[in-house]
């Protein structure tokens, strides 16, 4: 686990996955689908617990033009620049629960942010690494 700093906020366009993990690949699959450019944007996994302890799993993409979730008719969400608890992944595909362990593994962390989200960072939609991140206070 190593820290990593987030210079600037990232804006990002979402799809609400219909649940986890079982929806996350349709719902990536969907916004791929109305996004013309997918190989020339950041991609993200943004989770977290609802009141039920439910995972409210989110397949995001980095904003490119201003207005772009109004036109797509798709949520937007702002991962904000700090610090956080990471660990990279290489090739998570080759170990399907590498992703899960990683995150089990940043909820340790005693100086997490309380109100703090799970992110998954990939540089664009093929990345098989993966940067999994929580925030710090």
């Amino acid at each position: 686990m190593k820290n990593y700093n987030l210079e600037k906020d990232i804006h990002v366009i979402c799809i609400t996955a219909t649940s986890f993990p079982d929806g996350v690949m349709d719902a990536y699959k969907k916004l791929q689908s109305l996004i013309t450019d997918s190989k020339e944007r950041r991609y993200f996994g943004i989770s977290h617990p609802n009141k039920d302890g439910v995972i409210i799993y989110k397949a995001c993409a980095e904003v490119k033009n201003e207005g772009e979730a109004e036109k797509l008719g798709l949520e937007s969400f702002t991962v904000k620049a700090g610090n956080f608890a990471s660990i990279y992944l290489v090739d998570h595909m080759k170990d399907p629960e590498s992703i899960g362990n990683a995150f089990k593994e940043l909820l340790k962390n005693p100086v997490l942010d309380p109100q703090g989200y799970w992110a998954e960072m990939y540089k664009d939609f093929d990345d098989k690494d993966v940067q999994c991140m929580v925030p710090l206070k």
